[in-house]
């Protein structure tokens, strides 16, 4: 904090912090010395970067539950209120244990947040029932999300070009199987993904303590998850230390029999953040990162308008973050994190 009270915005990233952080987006729970012997650097300078940065805000390794290997439903919600209602709303959104990514967007009328739900039996309880009736909410539209082109354990991090493919290479964990059924949590194992979306590297004897397990078996648990597609780790960030100052919800129209190459070729923009293929009138979302407005138009005009079987495309920038993937954290007015 500066003397006068205001918070003391993180410095940038340099080199050496672009390449850590992804190295921990690669592996967020690889010991310092293995990514020490990747970046090259000593264990200890590896340490105090993360520590640092972790202190200040800059970044947090979570660890998170995987919605289509548990068999749950994500669902796109935007919600449109009165404008002296949306930061109340997006709130109490944002309390909710089965909403994330809760971000109010450009003109400060519309909220728009991830939903999940047991299957899509169980998602009228939030969409269909409470929203609509909650006082100044105008309209709710809801869009269930069919196809990750983009996203889960992929970010902007994993196309920054920070570390080689070698590099990457060494620090990958072994390709997760998939169960043919939907794996079930017990409530030790949601005691753990509790603790993991605070910290995804807690050390094992603080995980040992909120489930009741020994650290040997918390360690062999998390080996299992992992292994089976449930749990992967993610980088939340200050998008500002990477340069990035804007984010762009786009909503695309596409031709049916172009959807899969449109949505296969937007993802492999190096400014989506994640793409997936929706329900809806717009079958197509994607979170867009830019510089600067002169960068998104530029995207939007050269690599989007390139993209086959595109009707139509609707932009909304991202003013306010409120909710990011892990717990619920109140936010700055100008605070903006990764990812969608």
């Amino acid at each position: 904090m500066k003397s006068d009270g205001t918070a003391v915005r993180p410095a940038a990233f340099d080199e050496l912090d672009r390449r850590l952080v992804h190295a921990l987006q690669t592996d967020g729970r690889a010991p310092f010395s293995r990514i020490a012997a990747v970046l090259g650097v000593s264990d200890q300078t590896v340490a105090r970067r993360y520590t640092r940065h972790r202190g200040s805000g800059g970044l947090r390794v979570l660890g998170l539950a995987e919605p289509r290997a548990l068999g749950e439903v994500e669902w796109l919600v935007r919600v449109q209120c009165a404008p002296d209602a949306a930061l109340t709303v997006a709130e109490a959104l944002a309390r909710r244990p089965d909403t994330s990514w809760v971000s109010m967007m450009s003109g400060g009328t519309e909220i728009t947040a991830i939903c999940r739900s047991a299957s899509s039996e169980h998602s009228d309880a939030l969409l269909l029932q409470k929203l609509p009736r909650t006082p100044r909410v105008v309209g709710v539209a809801a869009h269930c999300l069919l196809h990750e082109f983009y996203g889960g354990p992929q970010s902007m991090i994993s196309k920054s070009g920070a570390l080689t493919a070698e590099e990457a290479a060494r620090l990958s964990p072994p390709a997760p199987r998939r169960p043919s059924e939907p794996v079930e949590l017990s409530d030790a194992d949601r005691r753990l993904f509790e603790a993991l979306g605070r910290d995804g590297r807690a050390p094992l004897a603080e995980l040992a303590a909120v489930t009741g397990w020994s650290p040997t078996t918390v360690r062999r648990r998390l080996e299992t998850l992992r292994a089976d597609g449930v749990l992967y780790y993610d980088v939340d960030y200050d998008l500002r230390l990477f340069g990035f100052g804007v984010m762009v919800a786009l909503w695309l129209s596409v031709a049916p029999a172009e959807l899969a190459a449109t949505g296969e070729a937007l993802a492999a923009h190096p400014e989506v953040a994640f793409a997936g293929a929706t329900t809806g009138p717009h079958n197509l979302f994607a979170s867009v990162l830019c510089r600067d407005t002169g960068g998104l138009y530029t995207y939007l005009t050269t690599r989007v308008a390139a993209l086959p079987g595109v009707r139509t495309m609707e932009s909304s920038p991202r003013i306010r973050h409120i909710k990011g993937p892990g717990p619920y954290l109140t936010l700055g007015p100008t605070a903006t994190r990764s990812r969608r």
